[in-house]
């Protein structure tokens, strides 16, 4: 037989992972690790496990089965391996129970976890985290009822009493915009309340919970008359028949995910407070799962690149290795910088989420949460696209051959700058945030971060930070030319601040004797910080065919 392409091989994911080490090491008591390595150790063997039984098997996807033989509805959905492994393994190792302990490196040592599971679990982790914004949610309701019912499960470190929750907000009129939402809650006879619309995204329809958004029958119109609300989707074994799941999503990616459209016809709920500011109580699933989002994102991202080194090692071209030809490793090296202040943005909104919660903050962390979830939401979801984009080019052809499982990654990568928010919605998020004083906390951070820092990084970080607030001085009259440049200052302020941690990274790692995350600092800044565009509304309207006007209506 002729020569045969030897494939890539995925190096464990924990004990070949020096980023995670270092930050652990860094941020975390030497007290704490020990168990929780223990975890991550465990968690990099599945993902290994994972990867090798998906490179010898035919992929799958769920089936939903409506009817059963005999004409009853059923609703069944069948599931994957990885997902059907999730509860067992999540529950074992901790990884959603972590983040809620009561000590400020929860969120840390819940991440680290989610990091090296992602991508093994197939997307079990959107489950987990639309589990864990409920849990939070439901925390900061006050609602003792629920909180007693729901949160013992949520929190589960025993598959047999874990519950997965869903997150149904959308509707068909939008995603973002739930102002329209037409869900209606009606009393029946008893009191009770019960849901009554239809559901048109529904990511954790096979779970046994879920928070809804839906319109007390009478309440006004607009967002602020909708009211949040608690339901169970199980009655004992069998899916309740007030949740009727229309179809499965065909989706571009994510294809093991069960995304679900679904009918409510008189589910009981549950409000978790008032009978209105139904989307002010979901405020605090956001900072939760958008900083799922972000750490998927990088891992995601960590894959790809751990894939297309090691086959840089195993492919020869012109009689070399390409991780020997100068310009393959340069675009390699790249890659790597990118990401790698991408991990450090991502890790660092994890540890201020878990100071915020635990109540360990300085002053300025909370505004600085603020700010920086949706930052590192928006700028890890479409940097996540970009390098499993240049990841598929390094295998060349076999990039593009399904039974390779790499096209998958580019597939699935589309998803994070979608969920939780697009693109331009997280940026004027990220606006609202820099109208409290989120600059400012920036800057302090900032200032921090940079202490004993290379004097280079130091005036490039200085120099965009002062452009974005010069950018931030158009006249408040011209609101739509600030909003109009609004995803330029994101990506910039993005940037900057990853490439302030970087440099802080740096300091750390050069008073041992490591002069690699230096490296990593130089390539970034090399590629500039500045994302800031020019905002023409005439030739945007030009460009778009319409007048001015219609574009400030």
């Amino acid at each position: 037989m002729g020569f045969l392409q030897a494939a890539p091989q995925l190096p464990h994911p924990w004990r070949s992972e020096h980023l995670l080490h270092a930050l652990l090491e860094r941020a975390l008591p030497a007290a704490r690790r020990g168990a929780l390595e223990a975890d991550l150790d465990a968690l990099g063997d599945y993902a290994l496990m994972a990867w090798q039984r998906a490179s010898i098997s035919t992929r799958r996807t769920p089936v939903l089965t409506q009817w059963d033989a005999w004409g009853r509805r059923v609703d069944r959905i069948e599931l994957t391996a990885a997902w059907q492994e999730g509860a067992q393994l999540t529950t074992r190792h901790a990884v959603l129970a972590s983040g809620h302990e009561d000590h400020e490196h929860a969120r840390l040592e819940e991440f680290a976890r989610v990091y090296l599971y992602h991508v093994a679990s197939e997307f079990y982790t959107c489950p987990l985290a639309m589990t864990d914004g409920a849990a939070t949610a439901l925390k900061t309701s006050g609602n003792r009822a629920l909180i007693g019912r729901a949160l013992p499960h949520f929190l589960s470190r025993d598959a047999d009493t874990f519950w997965l929750s869903g997150q149904w907000m959308t509707e068909t009129q939008g995603g973002s915009d739930v102002g329209h939402t037409e869900t209606v809650a009606r009393q029946d006879a008893d009191g009770q309340w019960r849901l009554y619309g239809r559901k048109w995204f529904s990511s954790a329809v096979v779970g046994e919970a879920a928070l809804a958004l839906a319109r007390p029958e009478g309440a006004g119109d607009g967002s602020g008359a909708l009211a949040l609300f608690y339901v169970e989707t199980m009655d004992g074994a069998q899916r309740r028949p007030e949740l009727v799941i229309d179809r499965l999503k065909d989706k571009l990616g994510t294809q093991e995910l069960p995304t679900a459209e679904i009918h409510l016809d008189g589910l009981p709920a549950w409000p978790l407070g008032e009978l209105a500011n139904g989307v002010r109580q979901v405020a605090p699933m956001l900072n939760v799962t958008r900083s799922w989002n972000a750490i998927c994102a990088v891992a995601h991202m960590a894959r790809a690149i751990a894939l297309a080194r090691d086959y840089a090692g195993r492919r020869e071209a012109f009689g070399r290795p390409l991780i020997e030809q100068p310009l393959h490793a340069q675009t390699l090296a790249d890659m790597q910088a990118e990401f790698e202040g991408a991990f450090a943005l991502a890790f660092e909104v994890a540890q201020l989420l878990g100071r915020v919660e635990h109540g360990s903050a300085a002053p300025h962390e909370a505004a600085l949460l603020r700010l920086l979830t949706p930052l590192a939401k928006l700028w890890t979801g479409k940097l996540a696209l970009r390098i499993c984009s240049e990841a598929l080019e390094c295998f060349g052809g076999q990039g593009y051959i399904e039974d390779t499982g790499l096209p998958q990654l580019l597939r699935d990568a589309q998803v994070y700058a979608i969920w939780e928010g697009t693109t331009n919605v997280l940026s004027l998020d990220a606006l609202r945030a820099l109208a409290v004083d989120g600059l400012g906390a920036l800057r302090t951070a900032v200032a921090a971060w940079l202490q004993g820092g290379d004097a280079h990084a130091v005036f490039a970080i200085d120099a965009a930070l002062d452009a974005a607030a010069s950018h931030l001085d158009t006249p408040p009259a011209d609101r739509a030319t600030l909003e109009a440049g609004a995803r330029g200052l994101a990506l910039t302020l993005a940037r900057s601040a990853a490439a302030a941690l970087l440099a802080r990274q740096a300091a750390w790692a050069h008073s041992r004797g490591d002069a690699r995350p230096a490296a990593a600092l130089r390539r970034f800044l090399g590629h500039g910080l500045l994302r800031l565009a020019d905002t023409d509304a005439d030739d945007t309207a030009l460009l778009l065919g319409c007048g001015r006007g219609s574009l400030l209506k």
